[in-house]
């Protein structure tokens, strides 16, 4: 069991861009002591390379699974003719399908040991949403969900299964804040949108706080007991390692032990690390490395990353966990710097990949983690004899049948 997460900041080889306040209005950053717990805060901001993992969240990670299995997928092989190895690191045996609780179960902690009664998020396809849902559960925490409303009409199990766990769920936009209200009852939502309806609406009431699934530095730090654990895992020294990005949690979960080492001179010096992302929402791909707001309403700090812009409405696709318009600020400067490749796919390309994993290796990918798999399939057939791919399947698709039924 992982004892510590890892914070890549502290080998990043240039300081990451603070977040700034835009030229006029109130200041934003002010509001984050508002907004979020303040040990998250600190991990935000942490210099340190090492964070200690608190006993009740180890305790959590025991209880709900962790570690998590990483397999050969000896039956794929097989099925595409390489010679390459394929491994893969296998989050969908939490009990909410996906890596996301990682953070949520350490998220709810630090708002429960700080005296917060209720936690609010927004969640697309739902798996952040459920993972909170759960997470808040397990704390004592009353949970409120603002789902894009394109996946609250869709992914209709996700939605039951978070009420089930004792959360409120609004489809966003909603009604219930002024950033939701201002759009029309038929708009299929965003995450940028939601996020801007789960932050007002955390702001109204002292007790509240906000719990982002993406995109904040201390919530890929948390993320990152799955490549520690990987790392401890693989036989094999990897030679390219993938991962789907929608924020860039998973991606730097399984990805940012390895970076970090490879930045140190310590390991992986030659690893390829390919980030796999939807074509309707290419920021690595096609976005610009600049300045913006992470919500639409522009209620929080604008942070330097590689945007489509905060106004960018992403079509209602199958991997809606893939929709956000931004990356994380550390995912946006290694691929600036070029340590990162980015690939986008489409989504027919991506369940037709989901559907061969399915038959080859008995497990249904969920549409997100479909990426990686898609990457992995093109990678494996340029990849030389005997190299060594790595993904992280970070979730099934068991309550995205809408998807592959479609």
């Amino acid at each position: 069991m992982v004892n510590r997460w890892y914070n890549i900041a502290a080998d990043l080889p240039y300081p990451l861009p603070p977040p700034r306040d835009p030229d006029e209005g109130e200041s934003r950053i002010a509001l984050l002591s508002r907004i979020f717990p303040q040990a998250l805060l600190d991990q935000e901001f942490t210099a340190e390379r090492w964070v200690t993992i608190p006993e009740p969240v180890r305790g959590a990670y025991a209880k709900m699974g962790r570690p998590t299995p990483l397999m050969r997928a000896e039956a794929l092989e097989r099925l595409l003719g390489t010679k390459a190895h394929i491994y893969y690191k296998y989050e969908g045996v939490l009990p909410v399908g996906s890596h996301k609780l990682n953070t949520a179960l350490a998220q709810a902690y630090y708002a429960s040991i700080e005296g917060a009664v209720e936690v609010v998020t927004e969640t697309g396809a739902g798996q952040w949403g459920l993972a909170v849902s759960l997470a808040s559960a397990l704390f004592g925490l009353k949970a409120t969900v603002f789902m894009t409303r394109s996946s609250y009409l869709s992914k209709v199990q996700r939605r039951v299964l978070m009420e089930v766990y004792g959360a409120t769920v609004h489809p966003s936009p909603s009604g219930v804040t002024e950033a939701g209200k201002a759009y029309g009852g038929d708009h299929p939502g965003s995450l940028g949108i939601a996020i801007s309806e789960a932050v007002e609406y955390a702001l109204s009431h002292e007790g509240r706080r906000y719990l982002p699934g993406s995109v904040m530095e201390f919530v890929l730090m948390h993320q990152t007991v799955i490549g520690l654990e990987a790392m401890g895992q693989l036989p094999e020294g990897p030679d390219i390692l993938v991962a789907c990005v929608g924020g860039g949690s998973n991606f730097g979960g399984f990805t940012y032990p390895f970076i970090g080492a490879m930045l140190r001179g310590e390991d992986y010096l030659k690893v390829r690390f390919v980030a796999a992302e939807s074509a309707a929402a290419p920021k690595l791909s096609g976005g610009r490395y600049d300045y913006d707001f992470p919500d639409t309403a522009g209620i929080l700090p604008m942070i330097k990353m590689y945007t489509l812009g905060r106004g960018h409405v992403t079509p209602p696709i199958h991997a809606a966990g893939l929709r956000y318009h931004g990356a994380a600020p550390s995912l946006s400067l290694l691929r600036k710097i070029g340590v990162v490749e980015a690939r986008s796919y489409g989504q027919d390309e991506v369940l037709s990949a989901a559907r061969l994993f399915a038959r080859a290796e008995g497990i249904v990918p969920a549409p997100e983690s479909a990426h990686a798999v898609k990457a992995v399939i093109d990678i494996a057939g340029e990849a030389p004899e005997g190299a060594v791919i790595a993904f992280n399947l970070s979730g099934h698709g068991l309550l995205d049948t809408d998807a592959y039924a479609r």
